[in-house]
């Protein structure tokens, strides 16, 4: 398994990168702890410690072979994030959605805009760009499925 599908393949390895990415590659464990509690939405203490013994025992050693992080007296600083897990990780965000569903969404507008307004040309185009944004979110959904089953 390479360090890519390593931390795809994990949502608190993910979540632990996202939070490294935010906090300027550099953040204290127990801040990452708590991150990582409240987006999986549940930040009681039993769920804390079952966190932090997840980094501790699983996650942060194996990120730490792969060269993906450093951890040393309570912070976690990141190294090197393989490059293609930042494409990934934008479209699989939480909380929102991807890419592909927004332009889609948006060449629908223009869609339907063209028709209305009788510009052809504007149709057209819009139902190419749809048509590729659904190609993309199909490929993308495949990779992600791919990944989390490896």
């Amino acid at each position: 398994m390479d360090s890519s599908s390593m931390i795809l393949g994990n949502d608190r390895r993910m979540l632990l990168i996202e939070y490294l990415q935010k906090s300027r590659g550099r953040a204290e464990l127990r801040d990452i702890v708590e991150f990582i509690a409240q987006e999986e939405g549940n930040t009681d203490r039993k769920h804390r410690k079952s966190v932090y013994v997840s980094l501790i025992q699983t996650h942060i050693p194996k990120m730490e072979r792969a060269g993906i992080i450093r951890f040393k007296r309570g912070i976690v600083e990141l190294i090197a994030v393989p490059e293609n897990v930042d494409v990934y990780m934008e479209i699989v965000e939480r909380h929102d959605i991807s890419w592909s569903t927004f332009y889609a969404g948006v060449s629908i507008i223009f869609g339907v805009t063209g028709i209305i307004l009788g510009n052809l040309h504007l149709a057209i185009v819009s139902g190419i760009y749809l048509l590729l944004s659904i190609i993309q979110h199909m490929k993308v959904r495949r990779i992600i499925k791919a990944v989390r089953n490896e």
